[in-house]
């Protein structure tokens, strides 16, 4: 597979095939990705990656807040700035109504659209939950570095024929996580990554995710 195809292939899988995956493609994924670039070689990135027994122990404590909604939610940082507006926010809105619409879920369907919300805390069936922390002392920059480490994990999975999807959900419930997996009091916890192999046949998995024209983000200069 060459970049461009893993590029290509790659998106946000939340249907995951009920197949195991093995430890040594996951080490062979992460050392690779070891090689990913960090201003100043710091590397700040830092995972706990979960299968089988500890996982199910997360997602059963997650499961007891679930019901009570907001009022659990606890992340250590804004998941979307506040004042996320415009084309950001555009683009936020149309992925999601693409996605249930996909789903064949309705606006007013209120109820399963909670339940397909709930869907992100069993990493959409994924065998494998990484979760990823950083020092809190660490400061935009090597977020932008924990950023590129993350898309290498990405790609050299679809070298290896797997899927992920990077889950940003899991900080809203960052003290349940504590409660379950030992992560330093003194670091971030930043995200979830479900891995496994991607439900071909998965609606949600098939659907058409928009790209903004290059005109919109790029400006040319001297050329």
């Amino acid at each position: 597979m060459t970049v461009t195809e893993a590029v290509e292939s790659r998106r946000s899988v939340r249907a995951f095939l009920d197949k195991p995956v093995e430890r040594d493609m996951l080490e062979r994924v992460i050392e690779k990705a070891q090689r990913a670039p960090s201003g100043g070689n710091t590397q700040p990135w830092h995972g706990i990656v979960l299968t089988g027994e500890p996982m199910q122990q997360l997602f059963a404590r997650i499961a007891q807040d679930l019901p009570k909604g907001r009022e659990a939610f606890a992340p250590e940082y804004h998941i979307y700035p506040p004042e996320l507006d415009g084309a950001y926010e555009a683009r936020r809105f149309g992925v999601g109504e693409d996605m249930y619409g996909a789903l064949e879920i309705t606006r007013e369907e209120k109820g399963k659209r909670l339940m397909w919300f709930a869907n992100n805390f069993r990493a959409f069936g994924a065998p494998v939950l990484m979760l990823v922390h950083t020092p809190k002392y660490m400061g935009p920059p090597q977020w932008s570095d924990i950023g590129m480490w993350l898309q290498t994990i990405g790609l050299l999975l679809r070298e290896e024929g797997l899927d992920c999807c990077f889950q940003e959900a899991w900080a809203v419930y960052s003290p349940q996580i504590r409660e379950v997996v030992d992560i330093p009091e003194d670091h971030t916890f930043f995200c979830g990554v479900a891995i496994g192999w991607r439900d071909p046949d998965a609606p949600v998995n098939n659907f058409s995710v928009a790209r903004a024209p290059i005109e919109e983000s790029v400006r040319w200069e001297g050329w």
